[in-house]
């Protein structure tokens, strides 16, 4: 059992002063602030706190917190040591070797050996796991992942291997520039064979959980918080300087500004359209800065959808009648960038291409939807119905609200708008049970592949069941070439001409956060990877 130990933690934790009570000054000799408790909000309960099986954002900052893999990224997105201090490449470029250091141990007082990420990568391939991330292994390119995601392999032919309990050793079926890259990634992180082993899927409810980041889960309340709290065993607690940290559920994001301005948050987002009142009104809190996400409409196109759908004509119009510019000036307004192509000019070593429906002006393109809605067979005289299917937000009710205007006001398009909380959307839309539904990605890693790879056939959050053999060619060859540039322009202008999905705008993030906390916050780390351990409250008085 892990509570005894975790309990005589605790309780050294109280009878010895913390790292963070006895620092005076933060790293630019800022004087910190005494309470080191850092809340915010969330839109919504979180899909899991299990590496192998998360799949959202909000559930990858916690995992963060809680667990630690191979490697970290600092405040502007570089790769930082985490479990591992180094590693090596064999000549070929398809053996990548770990040194991991010695003195990091579980939250129960286990070592962290080479065998724990063995295991979890091996897990989050198997497919009795059922983790909707299984097909990441084939992302980062192990030997042999596609045969063992299939289940024609067993999971101990993983490219993945320990020399000795401070070793791990990774084959990679081809070199991949961009590999030490995806070891950031929630679902590469370890997992504790023996307590999943003993609890089940029940492992990971506070009073069983064993973890090896800087934090411990200590209370989980569903549809309504998380709290973590420092893991005193962390090989580097004595740099860590928030003790605790609460993610609130709040559904509202007017309510959460509210509680934030009534000082019951450290961090909450903007509310749609907010933003340049916020800002002259609150200076210091109201903070926007680029981010590597793509907000896009997803477009059932699987075997099962309808067939006007699967009319290209279709597609095209609804894209070509969006007006972008009308979106992020009147709708959201916080400095969002239209998008015409998936992947956002965020991406590192990538060139935007263009796409011709790009360089149109909006009436231009408002004349061709309405062409190609006619020879389509669909206009004022025969119109077409479509739903439009949203997780329960404000933020997206009011861009599905401003799109499905756009629709009916130029094509005639009578559009029925649906919202659903967060996990049946999400199975929802994973079963193609929709027409058009609303879909934002966040780059697990700073390459374009992270984006490109959902237009793949075989692609977990290929939600549009989008399959087009010469796409899966293109984004296949550019995985080992030296300059995939030329690969990611043609797929993007393929997807630009099939319209899958409708780009709509590339995102900025803003919010609204306490003067205290925004000097150590990672603004220019466009992932959002941010780390409770590297964030700190200086006094505000």
């Amino acid at each position: 059992m892990t509570t005894p130990l975790r309990t005589l933690l605790m309780a050294s934790a109280l009878a010895f002063a913390s790292p963070a009570l006895s620092q005076a000054t933060g790293p630019n000799g800022e004087a910190l602030a005494e309470d080191q408790t850092f809340t915010y909000r969330v839109l919504d309960e979180h899909s899991s706190v299990d590496p192998q099986i998360v799949e959202d954002v909000s559930g990858s900052e916690i995992v963060r917190d809680l667990f630690e893999g191979l490697y970290n990224q600092d405040a502007d997105g570089n790769l930082v040591p985490g479990v591992a201090v180094s590693h090596t490449v064999s000549d070929d470029k398809l053996t990548y070797t770990f040194t991991l250091r010695p003195e990091a141990v579980w939250s129960d007082g286990k070592p962290v050996t080479a065998g724990d990420f063995v295991y979890a990568w091996q897990r989050l391939a198997d497919p009795e796991t059922a983790s909707p991330y299984q097909w990441f292994v084939e992302v980062m390119g192990l030997k042999n992942a596609g045969p063992v995601m299939a289940g024609e392999m067993p999971v101990t032919d993983l490219g993945v291997s320990a020399t000795d309990d401070h070793t791990l050793v990774v084959t990679l079926e081809n070199p991949l520039p961009y590999f030490p890259l995806t070891t950031t990634h929630a679902s590469t992180f370890p997992a504790p064979k023996w307590v999943i082993d003993e609890f089940g899927a029940d492992w990971i409810k506070p009073e069983h959980i064993v973890s090896n980041g800087a934090y411990v889960l200590t209370e989980h309340v569903p549809q309504e918080r998380s709290v973590r709290e420092r893991n005193e065993a962390y090989w580097d607690n004595a740099g860590t300087v928030v003790d605790k940290v609460v993610a609130l559920v709040i559904n509202d994001e007017n309510v959460a500004l509210t509680r934030f301005l009534a000082g019951e948050l450290d961090r909450t987002e903007i509310p749609t359209g907010q933003y340049p009142k916020l800002k002259e009104e609150y200076p210091d809190e109201a903070v926007v800065f680029p981010r590597l996400c793509s907000y896009y409409y997803t477009i059932n196109v699987s075997d099962s959808a309808p067939e006007f759908l699967k009319d290209v004509r279709v597609r095209q119009a609804l894209s070509y009648a969006v007006d972008r510019d009308t979106v992020v000036e009147k709708v959201t307004q916080e400095g969002q960038f239209p998008a015409y192509t998936f992947t956002p000019a965020a991406t590192a070593g990538f060139e935007v291409p263009t796409v011709p429906y790009g360089t149109w002006t909006q009436d231009e393109r408002n004349t061709k939807a309405v062409e190609l809605m006619a020879e389509a067979g669909y206009g004022t005289d025969n119109p077409l119905d479509i739903t439009l299917l949203y997780n329960t937000d404000e933020g997206h009710k009011k861009v599905a609200i401003a799109i499905s205007q756009m629709w009916k006001q130029t094509l005639g398009v009578n559009v029925t708008l649906e919202n659903q909380e967060w996990k049946t959307f999400l199975e929802e839309r994973g079963n193609q049970n929709y027409e058009v539904a609303r879909a934002g990605w966040c780059g697990d890693y700073n390459e374009a592949s992270t984006f490109l790879d959902l237009v793949q056939s075989g692609s977990g959050y290929n939600d549009a069941k989008y399959n087009n053999p010469e796409v899966d060619a293109l984004l296949a060859e550019a995985k080992t070439m030296d300059d995939p540039q030329p690969n990611y322009t043609k797929v993007e202008e393929m997807i630009a001409e099939d319209m899958p999905i409708i780009p709509i705008y590339h995102y900025t993030e803003g919010y609204m956060m306490s003067p205290g906390i925004v000097g150590s916050w990672p603004t220019q780390n466009v992932e959002q990877n941010w780390y409770s351990k590297d964030l700190y409250k200086v006094a505000t008085e």
